[in-house]
């Protein structure tokens, strides 16, 4: 029987990573749960082993259940029946599976009915389960927006909504609006406040993934005559009070088992999360970094379903006498493609764990003061995660889409047919690169890091790292892209021409996301031997394409920009 945790001996390594012993540590503030939660861990060890069987379900149900379900899910879909959604038979299976498992509110504290993980194995889970179907990683991954309640929330509503979520009842965040898409401070639907202190909503939300779900988060303009982001607020939207409903489903070219749709709301009643006019500013900013990094895990499960069923079908395809997985073709693809693999999962482990370090931090500082080094950690990890988030997410879901792109044409003609999984693989890949922000988007979040030198920093400090004789080499190429790479920066940064920094933004993040991933392959080929290849293709690769912005940099005036706008 099919298990996608025990199936793939990568994730362990990710989930065994040394700094998980502080994360651990941290999260479980000592141990001290212990005493009053029968399932609470004692130790590390006992922790670690927690995640390791909860994972081993998750990687049990993924194997079978969902993976078996998801062609038929992508058939059937989803529909609106009275102003609501209804599931596909699939989708409901797997959710109730999920439910009985307890894998709703994974991250959740224990008084509140969650399992207390850290966000670690919550996006490895959130991996497993984008390998076996990537819609249904819509519906089950956004119980994460309970971590924007938990956040903001008042703890009286913590108390009522969070448990909820840890049964099993689903989320949603409702930002985008018909006129108002990447641009959220354009957003219109109107919230007005009721004597009792409640308020009603009105107006039409689209493209809301999961749009029916039991408890949304909603942006709204609660500021009177306001057209900007100050006027917006957050609300949470308890579905049982009714005054939403579903106007339909988008037809879409993937993803097809998660509903995608478009809401109106007719004086829906709905409470505040937070405070007043911090909705666009302070929360959704919170929310989309934590949806960027779930979409990140979802490009990593994708890029790996992908991986594996164009290795299975080079293996098994012959042509001219034999296996193609023998023509240099097709195994220097392959090769590519499994190194872009291995090098966004540990970006995204990489970036998960300093996620996990300053929130924890976070939520410490809710209970007592931190002391100076705890504040100074917090913030360092803090600038860590903002600024490889936008990362992880942008190359992350660009190399998931190329991965789907090679599996279809190491297929050949096969692939074009709804006979194999790929062409729904390559459908539903696609969309990563565009929603919670699309990879424009993402260098429009990450520039600043280059130009502040946070990668580079970061960069700097994988550089002092040891590694083993074997890997020096590589070690010393990447010295020399780092190099290239403070070249071109400081070349665009003495331009002092803005219009040339943000056209040459997009070159400097891949090359600073291409050094990063690098290092990290090293480090995780000094650790476990078997992700040698993969640090060697990748290094290579990364050599040629920071070759490549390097010389379009310093050959570049800000003057040709001309020739690439519009006439």
């Amino acid at each position: 029987m099919a298990n996608f945790y025990t199936d793939n001996p990568d994730l362990k390594h990710h989930l065994t990573h040394p700094l998980m012993q502080k994360i651990v540590a941290l999260k479980e503030r000592d141990f001290t749960d212990a005493e009053k939660y029968d399932y609470a861990p004692l130790d590390f060890e006992d922790a670690m082993d927690s995640y390791d069987k909860v994972l081993e379900v998750v990687g049990e149900i993924c194997g079978t259940t969902i993976a078996d379900n998801a062609e038929d899910v992508d058939h059937q879909g989803p529909k609106v029946v009275d102003g609501h959604v209804e599931y596909a038979d699939g989708t409901k299976q797997n959710l109730e599976l999920c439910r009985k498992a307890g894998l709703m509110g994974m991250s959740m504290p224990r008084r509140l009915g969650g399992l207390n993980f850290p966000i670690t194995p919550y996006i490895m889970a959130a991996d497993i389960v984008s390998r076996a179907d990537t819609g249904f990683e819509n519906l089950w991954g956004l119980q994460d927006c309970a971590e924007t309640i938990y956040e903001f929330a008042s703890e009286e509503q913590k108390d009522r909504f969070i448990p909820r979520v840890c049964q099993g009842e689903t989320m949603s965040m409702d930002l985008t609006e018909p006129d108002a898409g990447s641009d959220l401070q354009s957003v219109m639907l109107k919230a007005t406040e009721q004597p009792d202190g409640t308020w009603r909503l009105n107006g039409v939300k689209r493209f809301i993934t999961n749009g029916d779900s039991d408890i949304h988060l909603v942006l709204a303009r609660s500021e009177e005559g306001t057209r900007d982001g100050r006027g917006l607020s957050m609300f949470i939207y308890d579905k049982r009070d009714g005054g939403v409903t579903v106007r339909r489903i988008e037809n879409k070219m993937g993803i097809k088992g998660s509903p995608t749709c478009e809401l109106v709301y007719k004086n829906a009643k709905a409470e505040l999360c937070g405070s007043r006019r911090l909705g666009l500013i302070k929360y959704v900013m919170a929310l989309m970094n934590g949806a960027r990094l779930g979409i990140a895990a979802q490009s990593v499960g994708v890029s790996e379903r992908a991986y594996r069923e164009a290795l299975a079908y080079a293996k098994d395809r012959k042509q001219f006498g034999k296996a193609i997985i023998e023509f240099p073709a097709v195994y220097e693809m392959l090769a590519v493609m499994k190194a872009k693999l291995d090098a966004s999962r540990a970006l995204l482990y990489e970036t998960s764990r300093f996620v996990d370090i300053y929130k924890i931090y976070e939520d410490i500082a809710k209970e007592r003061s931190l002391t100076p080094e705890e504040r100074k950690e917090m913030k360092q990890y803090s600038k860590l995660a903002d600024a490889c988030t936008p990362l992880v997410k942008g190359l992350g879901s660009e190399y998931c889409n190329q991965n789907a792109y090679d599996c279809i044409q190491i297929h050949g003609g096969s692939g074009f047919m709804k006979d194999y999984a790929c062409e729904r693989v390559y459908r539903d890949a696609r969309i990563t690169s565009i929603y919670e922000g699309t990879t424009q988007l993402q260098v429009v979040a990450a520039i600043r890091h280059v130009t502040t030198g946070t990668y580079l920093s970061l960069i700097r400090d994988y550089e002092s790292r040891e590694v083993t004789e074997a890997l020096k080499p590589l070690r010393e190429s990447l010295i020399a892209m780092t190099a290239k790479y403070e070249t071109a920066v400081n070349t665009v940064l003495e331009a002092k021409d803005q219009s040339m920094t943000d056209f040459m933004a997009r070159r400097m993040v891949e090359m600073a996301g291409n050094i990063i991933m690098g290092y990290l392959l090293l480090q995780d080929a000094t650790r476990n031997a078997e992700f040698t290849k993969s640090a060697e293709v990748y290094c290579k690769m990364a050599e040629a394409e920071v070759a490549k912005h390097s010389d379009f940099i310093a050959n570049f005036t800000p003057s040709q920009i001309d020739a690439y706008k519009p006439a």
